[in-house]
């Protein structure tokens, strides 16, 4: 049997009004998507234990069975395995967004958590000026893709309560902000990042163009490294985890997956779709697990972009999970497939929720427990209910998608 998930990460909604009160995947062309949830299961997961955020790092553990109460520490320990970066027993790593901020007298205002969904090209030499400006033996920065890089830091002062800049677009950060500058070690290395990007070149180039600045860095997610039994160990599981984000690709890497790097992969709706099916593929050909990743539609949710997201959505279906779907019944194999999603990012909040996510499992081979609907939202919870089954956990799905039992 080889198994399959496929994880558009944020893609649930709310009904939008834009769209006669229907929700982005019920408005979107899913043939695909709909012909498996019908032929297939469908429920509901609850991949944010009660108490926990509700960001990806949470979720996408959950999805891979690994409950966040045992194996969650932070999301950046997770990014630093991605990019091959140890993170030593005194160090603790921290998720460093660049952004764009306005600095208004006391206030801080965050205008954009991704500086404009800046280049990976860009970045990289913007994390370069602020590691021989502002790296020493106590902080040093690594450089990622896009937006998202991280920074390590020695005997961490105190422990800091941080939060993800994508849950404040064009909100005040004004009160997290000041937390920072309490502690002299960030007050200090802050400042220096001001002045290092206030006048580089690439921010310079990137207004002359009208785009966002990086103009500032945001640093959340700190935790130290996981202890992680891989899914080879778990589930007799082997095979890759595919994705643009290097969050999930260290997930990946803790759970003992390949996680390839594909070339013009970038997280969001003008990434490599046709790479990393490939990659997919690949894996469940000479594995029996693989998972791929789009961060798309939560990409756009956190935008607030509704034509982004339905094409998210659409693309999904017709450049991810048709041809998958087509090759392996080319190849005659027994397989079972997942789609779902991490969490819902909704256009009307542009930010995570902790809401049950719908999911369908379909099974080659057959099932009796076909739900006979399309996907969606309200769609997986009808099936659900139907059958009595309440919101399962992660470890509980995934236990589930492999054996078949509850």
């Amino acid at each position: 049997m080889k198994y399959i998930l496929v994880i558009g990460d944020g893609m649930g909604d709310e009904p939008v009004p834009e769209l006669g009160g229907k929700t982005v995947i019920e408005a979107a062309d899913i043939p695909m998507i709909d012909r498996l949830a019908a032929e297939g299961e469908q429920f509901l997961v609850q991949t944010v234990p009660a108490g926990y955020p509700p960001g990806s790092d949470v979720a996408n553990l959950s999805l891979l069975g690994y409950a966040p109460e045992k194996y969650y520490t932070g999301r950046a320990p997770l990014e630093a395995a991605s990019m091959g970066v140890a993170i030593a027993d005194d160090e603790l790593a921290f998720r460093c967004n660049l952004v764009t901020v306005d600095f208004s007298g006391e206030q801080v205002i965050m205008r954009d958590y991704s500086a404009g969904h800046i280049s990976s090209e860009e970045a990289g030499e913007l994390i370069l000026s602020i590691e021989e400006c502002c790296g020493n033996e106590q902080i040093c920065f690594h450089a990622g893709i896009n937006y998202r890089h991280l920074m390590l830091i020695k005997d961490a002062p105190v422990n800091l309560k941080t939060v993800p800049p994508h849950d404040y677009t064009d909100k005040s950060v004004t009160d997290f902000y000041n937390l920072y500058l309490n502690i002299p070690v960030f007050r200090d290395l802050l400042s220096k990042v001001k002045q290092v990007l206030a006048d580089h070149p690439v921010n310079r180039k990137r207004i002359s163009e009208g785009k966002n600045p990086a103009n500032f860095i945001w640093l959340w997610g700190e935790g130290k490294s996981p202890a992680m039994e891989p899914l080879s160990e778990r589930f007799d599981l082997r095979g890759s985890l595919v994705s643009a984000v290097d969050l999930l690709k260290g997930i990946g890497v803790y759970a003992g997956l390949d996680a390839p790097d594909i070339e013009g992969a970038t997280g969001y709706i003008d990434t490599n779709y046709e790479g990393k099916v490939e990659a997919l593929l690949a894996a469940v050909s000479k594995d029996n697990f693989g998972v791929i990743h789009l961060e798309g539609p939560d990409e756009a949710g956190h935008r607030g972009i509704l034509a982004d997201k339905l094409q998210a959505v659409a693309d999904l279906n017709n450049r991810v999970v048709s041809p998958i779907i087509e090759e392996m019944e080319r190849r005659g194999e027994p397989f079972r497939v997942v789609v779902c999603m991490d969490h819902f990012t909704p256009l009307s909040t542009r930010t995570h929720t902790d809401w049950p996510v719908p999911v369908l499992l379909y099974d080659s081979q057959g099932t009796q427990k076909t739900s006979g609907l399309s996907y969606s939202e309200g769609n997986a919870k009808k099936a659900a209910e139907a059958r009595g089954l309440k919101p399962v956990s992660g470890e509980d799905f995934f236990r589930y998608f492999i054996h078949g039992e509850w």
